[in-house]
């Protein structure tokens, strides 16, 4: 279980607790300050619990460097450029962050960011970040995952590009430096990713051999993958989203649009109510059907006296007779009263 301490209250997150959803912005905002604050109204709209951020600048991710290293050679939306054009043009400024921290709480929404560098963090301390989420690609920066753990903050920290030992690995230096709690999110670091790369039963897996909180984060497009993770026992869900994708933007091609966004939330919590609990008990509207169910009935009149027989009782629709698992034992039995054709057998109709 992670405990968050928010402007609203301490919030638990895990088994048994309503699946944390999170609307990632990332550089969706296209670099306008008035849309940033329109996608934390969307997400305020559709009743996601947080909205995450990501604190970087160019120079902190890498150096303006064009030659062949530094060009991206994957991703429709991304390749061509450099590392360093990339990150320029994808960027939350950090001036920006304090603002739609505030804004976001005054929507009722958590606002958290993913650091990449230790500055960073440092910022984000100032910020009061509650909560810190490790992207896929910093997993095996271990100077930096001691500076994040250093703020005893929680931490979700995302498992793509990762083996399950240097996943191991990462998770014990975070506890070892000082974080107090770690929830897993399975990813997958394509963009988009398909739905033959997800590997959903890797939740159950991490689940076990892990005992921590699990979750996911999606990059796929639509909304089954995240709907099956929750099925599969996630408690978080992480999800990129802007307002049009033909608006463009670094990562509009795999995010959900505004109704999108809004769907996924339904969904995901008529899913927390049909998955409920273990139960064999039938439930209050069940019970109306019982009278379906079959019963031990009159089907020829029988005079006081008479024997109990095939020919005179059977089990037949409705159920309001004594239940079938007790025909045979009945059988034979002395009628204790006259029974007209069509009376459900009760316990005191014989001896």
């Amino acid at each position: 279980m992670i405990t968050i301490n928010t402007k609203f209250g301490k919030r638990e997150i895990g088994e048994g607790k309503p699946v944390f959803i999170i609307a990632e912005m990332s550089g969706n905002h296209n670099m306008d300050f008035g849309r940033a604050k329109k996608l934390i109204d969307a997400a305020g709209k559709a009743k996601v619990d947080a909205v995450k951020l990501q604190t970087y600048t160019p120079d902190t991710m890498t150096i303006n460097c064009d030659n062949e290293y530094f060009k991206v050679k994957v991703n429709d939306a991304w390749a061509g450029k450099s590392l360093y054009d990339l990150y320029k043009s994808a960027f939350t400024p950090w001036e920006w962050q304090p603002k739609l921290k505030e804004y976001a709480e005054s929507k009722g929404l958590i606002l958290f960011s993913t650091p990449f560098d230790g500055t960073a963090i440092d910022f984000l301390e100032g910020m009061d970040n509650q909560l810190y989420k490790i992207a896929s690609f910093e997993t095996g920066d271990i100077p930096f995952l001691k500076k994040v753990a250093r703020t005893k903050k929680p931490v979700f920290i995302s498992r793509g590009l990762t083996s399950f030992d240097d996943l191991v690995f990462a998770i014990k230096t975070l506890k070892e430096n000082g974080t107090p709690e770690i929830a897993v999110l399975h990813c997958i670091s394509s963009y988009p990713a398909e739905y033959d790369q997800m590997n959903l039963k890797t939740i159950l897996d991490l689940k076990e051999r892990l005992g921590i909180t699990i979750g996911i984060s999606d990059h796929t497009l639509g909304n089954l993958i995240p709907i099956t993770s929750v099925a599969l026992g996630a408690s978080i869900v992480e999800k990129h989203f802007t307002l049009k994708r033909s608006d463009g933007g670094p990562d509009a091609a795999f995010s959900l649009e505004e109704e999108e966004l809004k769907k996924l939330v339904e969904d995901i919590r008529n899913q927390e109510k049909a998955l409920g609990k273990v139960s064999y008990d039938p439930g209050k509207r069940e019970k109306e059907n019982f009278v379906f169910k079959r019963s031990i009935f009159i089907v020829e009149d029988i005079k006081k006296g008479e024997k109990l027989t095939p020919k005179n009782i059977r089990v037949i629709r409705p159920g309001y007779g004594i239940e079938p698992k007790y025909y045979e034992d009945i059988l034979g039995r002395i009628s204790t009263r006259n029974l007209n054709r069509g009376t459900p057998l009760k316990n005191e109709h014989y001896e």
